[in-house]
């Protein structure tokens, strides 16, 4: 089972979602981009999954174009932007869906309501790829 999951920054909410799709299931290839990639992931993120025992601090952010000719069961949109400027794949992609989540770096008033911001999003993250993966990916595994 392989599975892509894009954004525009691929900064923090990609990189969220695939820290715990991968911790559902370590036997699933997961992999995040970006249409406009960050230059690394944002810090915010690796401290609040961190939080939820997932360390994301080793990914890296990455051109959704170098996975263009790979095949894939699912390739998944977790941003509006991305789902429209979602280039077309040339690899075979068996299912195509998307799930939209607020971009948490948009946040802006006080340190404490930021980092709050971003806990919603991550339990957003979870709560969402957690029904996916138990309702659509492991029925196929």
């Amino acid at each position: 089972m392989k599975v892509l999951i894009l954004c525009t920054g691929n900064s923090c909410r990609s990189q969220m979602a695939q820290g715990f799709l991968q911790s559902f299931d370590k036997s699933i290839t997961v992999c995040s981009a970006g249409t406009e990639p960050a230059k690394q992931v944002n810090q915010t993120a690796v401290k609040v999954m961190k939080e939820a025992g997932i360390d994301i601090s080793h990914h890296t952010t990455k051109m959704v174009d170098q996975y263009l000719k790979d095949e894939w069961d699912y390739v998944i949109t977790v941003c509006d932007h991305a789902n429209e400027t979602c280039p077309v794949f040339m690899g075979k992609v068996k299912h195509r869906l998307h799930m939209g989540f607020e971009d948490p770096s948009h946040a802006k008033g006080t340190e404490e309501f930021i980092l709050s911001e971003f806990c919603k999003v991550r339990d957003e993250i979870k709560e969402g790829v957690y029904k996916l993966y138990t309702e659509q990916i492991q029925p196929q595994l």
